[in-house]
């Protein structure tokens, strides 16, 4: 079934989707870090938004 984009709320700011390429390119240029980066972390995290957040905070590069 396709996400309805339409519908965002509260559930939906949680998570972060590994399977929608916007959602991968925007989390990766928040976090200033590659898109595949990104992915690895999204995918290693289940598309916790926090935990994800926390671990793109690590791989920044310094």
């Amino acid at each position: 079934m396709a996400d309805d984009k339409s519908k965002r709320g509260a559930a939906d700011r949680g998570r972060v989707s590994a399977s929608e390429p916007y959602e991968v390119a925007n989390f990766a240029t928040k976090q200033g870090i590659s898109k595949e980066d990104a992915l690895e972390i999204i995918k290693k995290h289940g598309g916790n938004r926090k935990a994800a957040d926390a671990a793109a905070t690590e791989k920044k590069p310094r």
